[in-house]
C-alpha cells in the first residue's frame, strides 16, 4: 500500500508517527519547512526512518508554513492508493486540494482538533469549500466531529483516531510514591510540600495569567512549575504585582528531562483559552498526574472526567480553578484514584494504537473500493 501524506513540519510527534506507519506501507512524507522557527532547536533534528521525508523547497509565509508549488509533481492519481493532507490551512495545502479537486484525485483530511464557528461569511464559506468532498476525514474527537459536519464532511466518513505524542514505552511504569516525590522536590529545588505543574509555551493562549490570579485562593505551601521556555515580560509584570513567590519559570526541557518534573509533580493545570488538542494533556496522564483544564482544551473534553481523572473547568475563571487545585491536593484518596485511572486511559492513547488505526481505516477503505 503505498501513501502520500502532506504536513506542515516535521514536529517530533509526528515524525514518531510516521516512522511507525511506515512499518505497514510505503509512505513519503511532503514538508513544507525543516522547522517552526517558534520552536525549540530540539525540533529541528530529524531523523526519518521507514519513510521518506521530503523537505520542499518553497517561499516562507509563515513560521511554520510555506508555499511549495513543486508538490504537485506528486498528486497523481494512479501513484498512491490513499494521499492525506493535514496541512489544510497552509498556502500550500490549499493548492494541493484545489488541484486534487479539479483533477478528480480522491484525498483525505486529518488535523489535531478544531473549534468550528458559524459557517457565516466569505472565510468559512471557502473553508467548507475546502472540507467537503474529501474521501474521508481522520478526526482526533467529537468536537473535530463536529467540526468537520459544520464545514460539510459526511459523518459516515468521519473516522476516529487516538492522537497522541507517546509510545508504549512513555507511559510510566509506576507511579511515584510521597518518599520518591520528596526527593525529586529537593534536587529540583521545590521547597513546597505540594508542586502544581503546567508545561506549554508562554503565550497568551496557554492562559498562566489565570493561574497567577488563582494562586491568592489556592491553600499555602505549594510551588507552581511551569516549563516552556522564557516567560515573556506581561508574566513577569504580573507576577511583581501580585507578589507571587512560589512560581518558577523553567526553560524548556526534553522529554527525558521533563520526566522528573512529572513525577516530583503532584497535580497538572493547563489554563489554556484554546487548544486544538493539547498534548501535554497526554504527556501528564501517562506519568499519573491528576490534571485540571478548561472546556477551551480539546484533550481535556475528550480525556478527562470530573472526579474520575481530574477536573474540567470554564476558561478565564480563577476562583473555579483554584477551588478545583484545592480539592484534589487536599483530599490524598481522591488524588491517587486519579493518579491510577489516567495511567490506565492513556494506555490506548499510543503511537502503536494510533498507526493501527489508521491501517485499519486504509483497509477499510480499500474493501469499499
Amino acid at each position: 500500500m503505498k501513501i502520500l501524506w502532506l504536513i506542515n513540519i516535521p514536529s517530533p510527534y509526528r515524525v514518531d508517527f510516521f516512522s511507525e506507519l511506515g512499518k505497514y506501507c510505503e509512505l513519503t512524507v511532503l514538508f513544507e519547512k525543516f522547522t517552526s522557527t517558534e520552536r525549540d532547536e530540539s525540533w529541528s533534528y530529524h531523523h526519518f526512518v521507514n519513510f521518506t521525508g521530503v523537505i520542499m523547497k518553497g517561499i516562507p509565509v509563515d513560521v511554520d508554513k510555506a508555499v511549495c508549488l513543486g508538490m504537485i509533481k506528486y498528486l497523481k492519481k494512479e501513484k498512491y492508493d490513499y494521499i492525506v493532507v493535514s496541512n489544510i490551512a497552509t498556502p500550500t495545502g490549499i493548492i494541493a486540494i484545489e488541484y486534487m479537486k479539479f483533477r478528480k484525485i480522491p484525498y483525505l483530511l486529518e488535523g489535531d482538533g478544531g473549534f468550528s464557528k458559524d459557517g457565516k461569511g466569505l472565510k468559512e464559506a471557502y473553508k467548507k469549500h475546502l472540507i467537503k468532498g474529501a474521501a474521508g476525514y481522520f478526526s482526533t474527537s467529537q468536537n473535530h466531529d463536529e467540526y468537520f459536519i459544520t464545514y460539510g464532511a459526511k459523518k459516515e466518513k468521519i473516522f476516529r483516531y487516538p492522537f497522541t505524542s507517546l509510545k508504549d514505552q512513555d507511559i510510566s511504569s509506576h507511579i511515584a510514591e510521597n518518599e520518591e516525590k520528596l526527593q525529586l522536590k529537593k534536587e529540583l529545588g521545590a521547597e513546597r510540600e505540594k508542586v502544581i505543574l503546567s508545561v506549554g509555551q508562554f503565550i497568551d493562549r496557554k492562559g498562566y495569567d489565570i493561574l497567577f490570579l488563582s494562586c491568592k485562593d489556592i491553600r499555602p505551601n505549594v510551588d507552581i512549575y511551569i516549563v516552556g521556555g522564557k516567560p515573556t515580560d506581561k508574566y513577569i509584570s504580573l507576577l511583581k504585582e501580585l507578589d507571587l513567590k512560589n512560581v518558577h519559570f523553567v526553560e524548556f526541557k526534553s522529554r527525558e528531562e521533563l520526566r522528573n518534573y512529572y513525577q516530583m509533580a503532584d497535580l497538572f493545570v493547563l489554563p489554556t483559552r484554546e487548544d486544538i488538542w493539547g498534548l501535554v494533556i497526554n504527556e501528564a496522564m501517562a506519568h499519573g498526574l491528576p490534571v485540571v483544564t478548561t472546556e477551551k482544551c480539546i484533550a481535556g473534553t475528550e480525556l478527562i472526567e470530573d472526579y474520575e481523572n481530574g477536573f474540567l473547568i470554564p476558561s478565564e475563571d480563577p476562583e473555579a480553578l483554584a477551588q478545583k487545585i484545592n480539592e484534589i491536593l487536599e483530599n490524598e484518596d481522591l488524588r491517587l484514584k486519579m493518579s491510577n485511572n489516567n495511567r490506565n486511559k492513556i494506555r490506548k492513547y499510543t503511537i502503536e494504537t494510533m498507526v493501527k488505526r489508521h491501517i485499519d481505516v486504509f483497509m477499510t477503505l480499500k474493501e469499499e473500493k
